[in-house]
């Protein structure tokens, strides 16, 4: 299958992209490189560096190359981020993919796979969260994602466009290349929890800070289901193929339990040997208590379930990427 990444360059879309290869699909990757990087690419994949917004670029792409289908990883992800910066989120990641979805309506592009995010539940009113969920954001960037939830629903009704949308959060972890970890998290600047704790570990920052200790969850710190990256990968590449014979698709993608500040921090201190010093802070504006998704209905319809769902195994696979990209 002749397959769009955007995104390409960035953590996820770039474990993706291997595992496409893996599979023997064509890939082209777009991305703006502005998160994501040149080098992320593997060799013998063609990197185009483009806006999403950028309307003609597009198009012209889409006139040249006749892709099966696109699986749309551009975002900006940082909760946090988008309750200081709304706009950003919304022109990026709400009107820039309604620019992508004109282009592959006007090129007819069959099928798209679209990475969304459990934070367009908010804060739920019952844990695990199935997809039936009521959908209440509490931040712009879950905002801006359900939006494009939206979209995608009236692209199929009227242009025909079969789709998937996959909710997930916490994604950690890094993909396995003959037995070793060959690619993982490098965002900069970092924000995620676990790779801003194993910066503390390396001696490249003094201590990790923990945001709000007075939630109401058994050690008062945010609950979150981690979720190793290449099982994430895993349920794209499902859902992709189930689109040959699926006109629409919907599924949480979980551990099937979530894991609290405090407890990720006691797995990064197993797992690497440091004391990781740690600050409290206040709460973040934005920060649900509890997000863990239910994942059963994934699980039954396509036979997805994590591979690695130990905490520590994927803290692990991690730690040895983050070894690996320092000592170089």
């Amino acid at each position: 299958m002749k397959t769009l990444v955007t995104g390409g360059a960035g953590y996820i879309g770039g474990t993706v992209v291997r595992q496409l290869q893996q599979a023997g699909h064509h890939v082209t990757v777009y991305d703006n490189l502005g998160h994501g990087k040149r080098e992320n690419v593997p060799a013998g994949v063609p990197l185009i560096v483009g806006e999403l917004a950028d309307a003609a670029k597009l198009n012209d792409l889409f006139a040249k190359e006749k892709f099966d289908a696109v699986l749309h990883f551009a975002a900006l992800i940082e909760a946090g981020e988008s309750m200081l910066y709304p706009e950003k989120f919304f022109a990026n990641n709400t009107a820039a993919t309604l620019t992508l979805l004109t282009a592959m309506a006007a090129h007819k592009v069959p099928r798209l796979v679209f990475s969304s995010t459990a934070a367009v539940y908010g804060n739920p009113e019952s844990t695990p969260i199935p997809e039936t969920a009521t959908l209440a954001p509490t931040n712009p960037y879950g905002e801006s994602k359900l939006l494009v939830e939206q979209m995608l629903r009236w692209f199929h009704e009227v242009h025909g466009l079969r789709y998937a949308v996959l909710r997930y959060f916490n994604v950690a972890g890094a993909l396995l290349e003959n037995g070793k970890a060959g690619y993982g998290e490098q965002h900069e600047p970092e924000s995620h929890l676990i790779p801003l704790m194993l910066d503390v570990a390396l001696g490249l920052r003094p201590s990790i800070k923990i945001f709000g200790t007075d939630y109401p969850t058994p050690d008062g710190t945010c609950i979150r289901d981690y979720i190793h990256v290449a099982d994430i990968g895993r349920a794209h590449l499902l859902a992709l193929e189930a689109l040959a014979t699926k006109e629409t698709l919907l599924y949480n993608l979980g551990n099937g339990r979530g894991f609290s500040v405090r407890e990720v921090l006691e797995a990064v201190r197993r797992v690497t040997g440091h004391p990781i010093p740690a600050i409290e802070e206040p709460r973040r504006a934005g920060d649900p208590a509890v997000l863990v998704a239910d994942s059963a209905k994934i699980a039954t319809e396509l036979h997805w379930k994590p591979e690695a769902a130990k905490l520590d195994d994927i803290i692990a696979s991690a730690w040895s990427w983050h070894q690996k990209r320092f000592s170089k």
